[in-house]
């Protein structure tokens, strides 16, 4: 069980829901019932905020429905898989860098509706109410920082684990149908295509047809799927240490609680919920990744990314062929100059923590041939 402390909110600016439209709201808060009375203010904002764009989607989905026919085949994705807390955020980021490449910006993320039309006349607003820095960790956030599409899908959808953060008396609910939803369901997995290839055509439009990077944890449990949907995309999968995971998870968990959530959530036990489902996750990817070519398919450790980073990126692009390497190889090492004094958290392993990851994840430490950190010894976050 995990003691909620009592803290200030996330501002009606900041939190994700309030790029929402009506139904998702609607349907998300019909099946999460109540909500704690220091937030019904900030629930009644939020709905009055989607009340007021509607007209401004319906705007924007004429603008798009009328320029997709005309639009040209955009160059297929790159996703950038991992589990959360593996490293995925700082090569999104460094990948971004290319000029070659569109990614998900702040205002697709916050509005994914109104993304194309009202965003761009509100983007200098929005910019002022970005935090300094991540509240997950002390990565900087800028006004151009590239965003993972879950966020804005969850504005779009009411199919995301990040619906479970926001009401976690459902926590378990939404992330087992948010992350492992069950295909044969096929109502369910149709909504969200139909969600995710009306987002993706949006971001094609705003990245001017460019091949999109795409960086979201989830997609670690569902490859097949974006196989099926887009069979010339690639993939990046990045692994990190499974001690240090699941040290940095127990953090990523609690803030995000903290900050989030419109519900208590001290029935839940954190700890368990890592444990449980970093295997299944993992164990996904393996298998629906196992046929996939190796112009399709890289796998690579976050620690080489961290030391070797010009070679871990060089041997990505020859791999599955992302273009110039040399071309782009500036804008890397400008970025990478730009965040050598970012400081990472730090965590202790203490000898539960050690024989608990040992004996749920030891075979993927054995995967990855990682090594078994030292009780006490502390080492950096992402």
């Amino acid at each position: 069980m995990e003691h909620q402390k009592k803290v200030k909110h996330r501002t009606l600016a900041t939190h994700p829901l309030c790029g929402a439209d009506v139904k998702t709201l609607w349907s998300v808060f019909r099946r999460s019932g109540g909500i704690q009375l220091d937030r019904v203010g900030d629930m009644g904002m939020i709905l009055c905020s989607a009340l007021a764009r509607l007209p401004f989607n319906w705007m924007e989905r004429v603008y798009v429905d009328s320029i997709l026919p005309e639009r040209r085949p955009s160059a297929p994705p790159i996703f950038i898989l991992g589990h959360w807390r593996s490293g995925t955020t700082h090569l999104y980021n460094i990948l971004s860098k290319s000029p070659s490449f569109g990614y998900l910006p702040p205002i697709a993320t916050g509005i994914p509706w109104n993304m194309l039309l009202l965003g761009r006349w509100l983007e200098p607003w929005l910019i002022k109410t970005l935090p300094s820095e991540r509240f997950i960790d002390n990565v900087p956030v800028q006004h151009d920082s590239p965003q993972e599409d879950e966020i804005a899908l969850a504005n779009m959808i009411d199919v995301s684990f990040y619906h479970g953060l926001y009401f976690p008396k459902h926590f378990r609910s939404y992330f087992n149908q948010g992350v492992y939803f069950d295909r044969d369901n096929s109502t369910e997995v149709a909504r969200w295509k139909k969600a995710f290839l009306y987002f993706m055509n949006k971001l094609s439009l705003l990245n001017e047809g460019k091949a999109i990077l795409v960086k979201n944890p989830v997609y670690t449990a569902r490859v097949a799927l974006l196989r099926e949907m887009y069979p010339d995309a690639k993939f990046i999968h990045i692994h990190r240490n499974p001690f240090r995971v699941f040290e940095s998870m127990m953090n990523f968990y609690r803030n995000l609680f903290r900050e989030l959530a419109f519900q208590p959530y001290d029935h839940l036990s954190i700890p368990n919920l890592v444990l449980e489902h970093y295997p299944k996750i993992m164990d996904r990817l393996v298998s629906e990744t196992a046929d996939l070519p190796s112009g399709q398919f890289i796998e690579l450790g976050y620690d080489m990314l961290d030391q070797q980073p010009m070679q871990a990126l060089e041997q990505i692009y020859d791999q599955i062929d992302l273009g110039d390497f040399e071309q782009d190889k500036p804008h890397f090492l400008a970025y990478l100059d730009s965040v050598k004094r970012y400081q990472k958290n730090r965590y202790e392993y203490s000898r539960d923590t050690v024989d608990l990851v040992q004996k749920h994840w030891g075979r993927f430490v054995e995967r990855w041939n990682y090594a078994v950190p030292t009780i006490g010894n502390g080492d950096g976050d992402e």
